[in-house]
């Protein structure tokens, strides 16, 4: 292989699959890089066996071939390079890089040692804006598990129906759902449960305006444009009935400025618990009531206007899963319904055209 790549392209392809990179392996082909010519591009991948990435970009190819690099060196010295062209060329089980009067050379493995990319049916997936699918996924993927007891709890849960999608995640504590309209999703029905991890990689990797392609084997779904491509095993095991969980007999309704609350939240979060992060949210009629006590450390109180229908109520929240489901409401003001002080309090964005709900359960409040 010989190849000429700029700078710019070179590191911007291995930034692409460097989070697919495990830091910790017994497998050691996995420590590194895929680097592979195809026609007249470059094509770096990088996998953990679970997710997997490729990209290509432009190049000058001189000779075909592939060889796999270490990944943290290799990008640690194009970080490092002059702005100037790289020369990639494998030289029996070594790889040459030169830029300018930068040479170095470093170990290498047999590229037919790599690992293979999943076999997805392309021909038989869908197609869909990347912006509508990291919209779904940004709303939703923070509220998913990080628990290993739970393994379906760690994925987020998409649900395809026809015109309409849905992304659903809960850690059993909060729970986000988001339903969007679509056209050009897969025809009849299908549900996933895709680790938040793999989606993280579309929303970084894709422009909001591309056009995927997104399709699914039986155990892996792959997205792919033009010249980026991102595989991931699915989570197996049936996903909980979130639809049970949420609530359908709330009858207080609170209304709130978003901005204030969410600063209100963060101030007397200050001295809570390292541990329950609680915090009492008391609702009377135009006044909303923050309040912390913290036996070793103190208290703090702050309060702001609302809106406020129903019978006053006092209820304690995680104040962290507060903040979550606050920075994802997309308009000034959210709406907050609420039943009594051991049932869950759902969180809605007022005036969005999003079809948007998140749940969190309270907390119990000290005596």
């Amino acid at each position: 292989m010989k190849v000429t790549v700029t700078r710019e392209n070179f590191q911007r392809g291995l930034s692409a699959v460097a989070a697919t990179i495990p830091t910790r392996t017994t497998l050691p082909v996995l420590s590194n890089i895929l680097v592979e010519t195809v026609e007249d591009r470059l094509r770096v991948r990088g996998t953990d066996l679970d997710i997997s990435v490729s990209v290509q970009t432009p190049a000058e190819v001189e000779r075909q071939g592939a060889i796999t690099v270490p990944a943290k060196k290799i990008a640690d010295i194009a970080k490092e390079l002059p702005d100037q062209p790289v020369q990639l060329q494998s030289e029996g089980g070594r790889v040459a890089v030169v830029c300018g009067k930068s040479r170095f050379r470093l170990n290498s493995l047999p590229s037919d040692e790599y690992p293979s990319f999943p076999e997805i049916p392309f021909e038989k997936g869908w197609k869909l804006r990347s912006g509508e699918l990291q919209r779904l996924s940004a709303h939703t993927s923070f509220a998913v598990s990080s628990e290993e007891t739970r393994p379906v709890l760690n994925g987020v849960l998409w649900q395809l129906r026809g015109d309409e999608m849905r992304m659903v995640a809960t850690n059993g504590h909060r729970l986000a759902k988001m339903v969007v309209k679509v056209g050009g999703t897969a025809s009849g029905e299908d549900d996933l449960i895709v680790p938040p991890k793999a989606l993280q990689q579309v929303e970084r990797l894709f422009d909001s305006e591309d056009e995927l392609e997104i399709a699914r084997s039986e155990s892996h779904l792959g997205f792919r444009s033009e010249r980026t491509e991102v595989y991931t095993r699915l989570i197996e095991g049936p996903y909980p009935n979130y639809e049970q969980v949420l609530p359908k007999d709330q009858d207080k309704e609170c209304l709130a400025d978003r901005a204030a609350l969410t600063a209100a939240i963060r101030r007397v979060a200050i001295v809570a618990s390292d541990q329950t992060h609680r915090v009492k949210l008391s609702f009377s009629a135009e006044n909303l009531g923050l309040t912390v006590q913290t036996p070793d450390l103190g208290e703090a109180e702050d309060e702001m206007p609302v809106s406020y229908k129903g019978s006053p109520l006092e209820i304690g929240f995680n104040a962290q899963y507060l903040l979550d489901v606050l920075r994802y409401m997309g308009s000034e003001e959210v709406k907050i319904t609420l039943s009594a002080p051991e049932r869950p309090a759902t969180f809605q964005p007022v005036g969005g055209e999003d079809d948007y709900v998140t749940l969190v359960m309270p907390l119990r409040l000290m005596e």
